[in-house]
C-alpha cells in the first residue's frame, strides 16, 4: 500500500477568489494599481483580474443586497511572491493605491520564517503579501529572532 498521497488538482493553473466589495470603483481601482493590470472585465455588477504571476482570476463584485459585509469572518487572503525584493514592491505599490498597511514589508522569524506584508483593502478585507525565505536568508537570523523592517522608516508602524 503506498502512503504518497495523490494532489487533489494535479495540474494547478490558477487560483480563483472571488468576493463582495462595498465600493466597486474604489475597489476596482485599488486592484488594478495593486497588481498593476486593467480588469480583463468590468461591468457595474464586477471586475475580473487575471493576474498572471500570482496564477490569480479574482472577481470582485457589488454588494447588491446592501448587507453589511462581514470581512472579520475571512481572516485574510494571502498572495504568495518569489522574493523579499517582491514583498518590498507590492509594499510600494500598495502605499501608492491607498492601502492602509497594517504590518510593514518585515522579515519575522517566529512560526514560519517569512518576508511578509499585511494591509486592507477598500472594504477592509486583510491581504497577506509574503514570500518563503531562501536558505541563505533563513542563515541571517537574529538571535533575539525580533522582526527586521524591510523599509526604512517603517518601524514604528
Amino acid at each position: 500500500m503506498s502512503t504518497e498521497l495523490s494532489p487533489l488538482v494535479p495540474a494547478r493553473q490558477e487560483f480563483h477568489l472571488s468576493f463582495r466589495v462595498t465600493d466597486l470603483a474604489r475597489s476596482t481601482a485599488f486592484y488594478r494599481d495593486f497588481f498593476g493590470v486593467e480588469p480583463r472585465q468590468q461591468t457595474a455588477r464586477f471586475s475580473t483580474f487575471i493576474v498572471p504571476d500570482l496564477c490569480l482570476n479574482l472577481v470582485i463584485l457589488v454588494n447588491d443586497r446592501d448587507e453589511p459585509l462581514d470581512t472579520y469572518s475571512l481572516y485574510h487572503v494571502g498572495l504568495g511572491v518569489r522574493s523579499k525584493e517582491a514583498v518590498i514592491a507590492a509594499y510600494h505599490r500598495a502605499v501608492a493605491a491607498g492601502a492602509e498597511v497594517v504590518k510593514p514589508p518585515r522579515s519575522t522569524w517566529r512560526g514560519t520564517p517569512l518576508h511578509e506584508l499585511w494591509l486592507r483593502d477598500p472594504t477592509g478585507y486583510l491581504l497577506e503579501i509574503y514570500a518563503r525565505m531562501t536558505e541563505e536568508e533563513l542563515a541571517t537570523m537574529p538571535a533575539d529572532q525580533e522582526p527586521v523592517f524591510l523599509v526604512p522608516g517603517t518601524e514604528s508602524r
